[in-house]
């Protein structure tokens, strides 16, 4: 390992806020760091994310830490694609932050308080299929930016309403502007939405152990990883937008000591004009079989009719899983 570890990030605000919270951790520890932008290909376009492809925040990180630029690479989990990276492995998974979407409206209104009618933007296809299902009139249009143009457009009357991830206005220290947090019972948030993910080079055992030590909480790690497993089962037969949700819960065993286990609940979504069609699968697991777990759920919403859910009837079966959820 090197005398300061670097940690590759993108420019953003909320992708340096992310990583300065890594970092200072790190120092408290008493290791030496670095932080290190690296462009994307995500941070030069302004197309919407399904059109860019998955992984669009993830290649140029990953290429810069297997060619030795820099030690980490800080994602947000979220965006990371389900397939493994041979070169890297998967070192820490920090305390999750928060996973629920936030709205931000006009007037300080809650979802439920807007009008028929009202506009809300999402760059999420998840979130715009479960919203348009809760049935409550709104109009859902795609957006692109950071969170402080998706906010503007509220702010200068463009639309109603925005949906973005909790967590991002967490960690920029403006949760206040949510007007809301939504229930996971409403809009159940991406898999591992809320949760950071720092890879190390495979080769490289030290960093590894580092930040395993450091940062790794385990059921943060478990959590994320049950609801990963949703994704990459889905994503061989389904292209619909997906949410998963994992809470470690106490229950007692067949003794009846208390142990704690993992409850998974996901959604996954069909939007065929003019309507929306959620299929919903829910179950509880052992903490150590957190994978399996996501797999057997994401089979029940197969069972359920989700293999049907990538493209209307005979337009040849579903495509490829879009990245953005």
């Amino acid at each position: 390992m090197t005398t300061t570890l670097r940690l590759g990030t993108r420019g953003s605000k909320l992708a340096l806020a992310q990583t300065e919270y890594c970092a200072q951790r790190l120092r408290a520890a008493g290791v030496e760091v670095q932080i290190v932008p690296v462009r994307t290909a995500g941070d030069a376009s302004a197309a919407p994310i399904v059109e860019i492809g998955v992984g669009v925040f993830v290649s140029a990180l990953r290429a810069a830490l297997a060619a030795g630029e820099v030690d980490v690479a800080v994602h947000s989990y979220k965006d990371l694609p389900t397939a493994p990276d041979p070169r890297l492995v998967l070192a820490a998974v920090p305390p999750r932050g928060e996973y629920r979407d936030a709205l931000v409206a006009r007037d300080g209104l809650v979802l439920g308080a807007l009008p028929p009618g009202s506009v809300l933007g999402t760059g999420s296809p998840r979130r715009a299929a479960q919203l348009r299902a809760l049935g409550l009139g709104l109009e859902v249009v795609p957006i692109r930016g950071n969170v402080d143009s998706r906010i503007r457009k509220v702010v200068e009357g463009e639309l109603d309403g925005v949906v973005i991830a909790g967590a991002g206005l967490a960690r920029l220290g403006r949760r206040d502007e949510a007007t809301e947090l939504l229930d996971p019972l409403q809009l159940l948030p991406a898999p591992a939405q809320g949760a950071l993910a720092l890879e190390c080079r495979a080769d490289d055992l030290d960093t590894e152990h580092l930040l395993g030590a450091v940062l790794d909480d385990e059921g943060s790690r478990c959590a994320v990883t049950a609801e990963r497993a949703v994704l990459a089962a889905l994503e061989a037969g389904c292209s619909a937008p997906v949410g998963a949700l994992a809470d470690v819960v106490e229950d007692l065993d067949d003794e009846g000591r208390v142990v704690e286990r993992l409850s998974l609940r996901a959604v996954a979504a069909a939007t065929f004009e003019p309507s929306v069609e959620l299929y919903r699968a829910s179950a509880m697991g052992e903490m150590i079989a957190a994978e399996r777990l996501g797999r057997d759920v994401a089979a029940e919403l197969l069972d359920l009719g989700a293999a049907t859910l990538g493209s209307p009837p005979g337009s040849g079966g579903p495509g490829p899983m879009p990245d953005g959820k």
